[in-house]
């Protein structure tokens, strides 16, 4: 059997659809996550009851140097999704935020680094890198924000964007970020960075914190409201994790001519919601209107990020296939189907 791939974090969403895809094509993967998240255990169980033999499992922690090194030195490649992914919970507790999302970083890039014949490293950073961007002047139309300037509001943000990392969480994704950049230019590591925006799909535990499409679904079929913080008319766009998983999967097997390169990854200009937009939408497919309250805004928040992808298709030829309505449609059948909302209601205790 060939090496495996090994995924860290790879028991949550993300790491859950790469692991499936690589397994579809006989592709053997080592699962390496410490199941911190509530309900990613479901995940683990599932794709080893799918794909069997395929799937290894590793608990760990990110940090753990002795650990990490055993699992690197089998692998064939690596995708590092392993993170503190909300915004809410770095400002309780910055510094246990900076530990897993830049020592873990670190980490992982040091044992890459001792490596004799290096292997591809995909890292996911985040569009928080960004900041807020109230530079950018937006106009109300309809029930969402919009860029005045008409190249933003045909193409996105690219990444000549300057970098102005937001709250604790975005500081230490930013870190990280330019630490597995620098170690691509100063140690030669075929790293690659992706900057994303809204990821969406099957396998999504969504909270109110991340992984807020599904978090939104998951409210309305359980009959609770979706508590929004400003005014809603903030504007994403979401990228379906099928469409995801190919553009990883394309950065793969290029990292050796993208290494040391950040790309802006999400929908586009062309998968754009606002959070407004999103509940009437899921109010069609509940068959009745959505419960909302509102709430102050949050730090760091966006009122509009939509990414301009253009660099990474111009590279590999990647373009999204799954619009908004379709994906959502998709992800809405999927809780439903695997009766989602009611096993996480019991994980919390609720009736």
């Amino acid at each position: 059997m060939t090496d495996p791939v090994l995924i860290c974090g790879g028991a949550g969403f993300i790491g859950t659809n790469v692991a499936a895809r690589l397994c579809e094509a006989g592709a053997p993967v080592l699962v390496y996550d410490d199941l911190s998240r509530p309900g990613v255990e479901r995940n683990i169980q599932w794709l080893r009851s799918t794909y069997g033999s395929l799937v290894d499992f590793e608990r760990g922690d990110i940090r753990d140097s002795r650990l990490l090194r055993t699992c690197v030195r089998q692998a064939s490649a690596v995708y590092h999704f392993a993170a503190q992914t909300a915004v809410t919970t770095s400002v309780v507790s910055p510094r246990n935020d900076f530990d897993v999302n830049a020592v873990g970083a670190i980490t992982l890039l040091e044992e890459l680094r001792q490596l004799r014949f290096p292997i591809p490293l995909l890292f996911t950073s985040t569009n928080k890198v960004y900041g807020d961007l109230n530079g950018i002047a937006l106009r109300k139309r309809g029930s969402r924000y919009e860029p005045q300037h008409s190249g933003v509001l045909a193409n996105g943000i690219d990444e000549k964007c300057a970098l102005s990392f937001h709250s604790p969480y975005g500081c230490s994704k930013g870190a990280a970020d330019q630490y597995v950049l620098d170690y691509a230019r100063t140690y030669g590591l075929p790293n690659v960075v992706f900057r994303m925006s809204c990821i969406y799909g099957p396998h999504q535990c969504g909270t109110e914190d991340q992984g807020w499409v599904a978090h939104f679904l998951l409210q309305a079929i359980s009959g609770r409201p979706i508590s929004l913080y400003g005014d809603g008319m903030q504007v994403r766009d979401v990228l379906y994790v099928d469409d995801l998983v190919d553009a990883m999967l394309l950065a793969q097997q290029h990292a050796t001519r993208l290494k040391g390169e950040a790309f802006n990854i999400g929908g586009g200009p062309r998968n754009t919601t606002s959070l407004l937009e999103l509940i009437e939408l899921i109010g069609e497919l509940e068959g009745e209107p959505v419960s909302v309250r509102f709430d102050d805004w949050r730090v760091g928040d966006q009122r509009y990020y939509v990414s301009d992808t253009r660099r990474f298709q111009t590279a590999t030829g990647w373009k999204p296939r799954v619009g908004v309505r379709e994906g959502v449609q998709r992800l809405h059948q999927w809780l439903l189907e695997n009766n989602v909302a009611s096993t996480m209601a019991l994980q919390r205790g609720v009736a």
